[in-house]
């Protein structure tokens, strides 16, 4: 199989868009408070959640459209119900990651901006970038984000591996307490991203498609699994960090942003020691930045595309008025938010997992109802991998809302 750097874009995409809260400060956070406790979940749920990721890369490659053309010829109903949810959450989502990035812009730049008007400036900025650019300035962006990222974090757990005196434990942990509970179900919201970036996923091949001729089923899963096993692994360094460094220690993070990237870049360069710092800055920024940018580009992108199909148009502008739509409607939320990160970033979490299943259902039954060639057939064992995958979705769900409830 012939492959070349060129001809990817949607995987490390992904990976830019999941890289970023779920792994800077839910994995982060995960191993400071138990360790190596929750990795259990951290494996679980990226294998629970990866045939519906994966089949939004296979629907696109196949059919050569997106998720959401596919929403449509289930029923009108899916599709509406898809745009209802994305509404829910778009917002809250968005905010989520512009405040973490302009926590870390803070530290990184150390001017005298309040986190407010930082969140304003990336906003904007990474709107014009989208709208002058557009996808081929976010594909040639990512691919430079996510290997920078990948190298400095994985030399910042050897160096921490090495230098720490504690015995690793890798005992496992379920958790009893309600906050506990909430805590795993963020953790696991978010982790590797929510489900609805099948869609963007989709979206994104069918894009990368106009580009570059990549159609081959094969060809498109390598893509995509490329920027899966990337965003476990870095999942996998972000949580050891957290167990290494801060684990059994006094230091707990803050819900504040501005204090919590503070202690977040404090977290590496204590381990690659002070002459890191800039460095350790720099990814940590551009980490949070490209999930600001992807998000920002995904989010409009499906609701121009839903409301297109919706509305039986064509017209082009959908993009540009949702596009609007998201960074007011982000910048209106922010005035409300930004000293309570902690929070937002768990009711944005809670949302994704709680409407996980929805999206797993859909995928499931559009991938199966296809008539395939033996090529672009999932395997027997993907078929019952995301079966199970749904009743794991559903099971936490369920354990979550009874533990609100006793």
């Amino acid at each position: 199989m012939t492959f070349s750097l060129k001809k990817l874009g949607p995987g490390l995409l992904f990976a830019g868009a999941a890289i970023g809260v779920s792994h800077l400060v839910q994995s982060t956070r995960a191993g400071a408070d138990f360790g190596y406790g929750f990795l259990w979940a951290l494996i679980l749920i990226n294998i629970i959640k990866y045939p519906f990721f994966e089949f939004g890369s296979r629907y696109a490659a196949i059919t050569g459209k997106s998720l959401l053309d596919g929403y449509q010829s289930l029923h009108k109903g899916v599709l509406i119900f898809y745009i209802i949810l994305s509404f829910a959450t778009m917002f809250t989502i968005q905010t989520a990651v512009t405040i973490v990035t302009a926590s870390l812009a803070n530290q990184l730049f150390g001017f005298e901006l309040s986190l407010n008007l930082w969140s304003t400036i990336i906003t904007i900025f990474c709107a014009a970038i989208l709208l002058i650019g557009q996808y081929k300035v976010l594909d040639r962006i990512i691919k430079v984000i996510v290997i920078t990222l990948t190298l400095t974090t994985i030399y910042a757990v050897i160096v921490a591996f090495f230098k720490s005196s504690t015995p690793i434990d890798f005992k496992q942990v379920l958790p009893e307490s309600t906050t506990d509970i909430a805590f795993l179900i963020a953790f696991m919201g978010w982790m590797p991203a929510p489900l609805d970036i099948s869609i963007w996923q989709s979206l994104w091949t069918v894009e990368k498609q106009k580009e570059v001729n990549v159609t081959e089923v094969k060809n498109v899963l390598f893509d995509f699994n490329i920027g899966y096993i990337t965003t476990i692994i870095l999942a996998i360094c972000f949580l050891s960090l957290g167990a290494l460094v801060m684990f059994n220690t006094d230091e707990i993070f803050s819900s504040s942003g501005i204090v919590f990237s503070k202690q977040l870049i404090t977290l590496y360069t204590k381990n690659l020691g002070n002459n890191f710092t800039i460095i350790i800055a720099i990814a940590a920024f551009t980490t949070m930045f490209s999930t600001t940018l992807t998000t920002l580009d995904a989010s409009p992108r499906a609701m121009a595309k839903a409301t297109s199909l919706l509305t039986n148009s064509k017209k082009n502008n959908f993009f540009l008025f949702w596009s609007l739509i998201l960074v007011l409607g982000t910048l209106i939320i922010l005035n409300f938010f930004t000293s309570e990160m902690q929070l937002l970033i768990k009711t944005a979490t809670i949302l994704s997992f709680l409407t996980a299943p929805f999206y797993a259902i859909v995928n499931h039954i559009l991938i199966f109802k296809l008539e395939l060639t033996p090529e672009q057939k999932p395997s027997k064992f993907l078929k019952i991998l995301s079966i199970a995958g749904i009743l794991g979705l559903l099971f936490f769900s369920l354990w979550y809302l009874r533990s609100l409830i006793i």
